[in-house]
């Protein structure tokens, strides 16, 4: 009896195993950009959607001062000469 019980659950292992090799599924293509984009949509509407947007003005008036400063030093740069 105990032969036939080792048996029959090699048996039911052996199929299992078939069984999940067979079911492999294809992974869907996923653009990361815009994964991203869409990501930062949401969250601008969650919980944390204020910060997020204070976010993106931070960065806006960092870019406008770096460019105003680097305008600044190329004048300067201009008048020593």
């Amino acid at each position: 009896m105990t032969l036939l019980r080792g048996a029959a659950l090699a048996a039911v292992f052996a199929a299992a195993l078939v069984v999940a090799a067979c079911k492999k599924e294809a992974t869907p293509k996923v653009d990361d950009a815009a994964e991203r984009a869409a990501a930062l949509e949401r969250s601008k509407n969650a919980a944390f959607g204020t910060q997020v947007k204070a976010l993106e003005t931070a960065k806006g008036l960092e870019a406008d001062v770096n460019k105003k400063a680097a305008e600044a030093v190329d004048k300067i740069e201009k008048d020593a000469k």
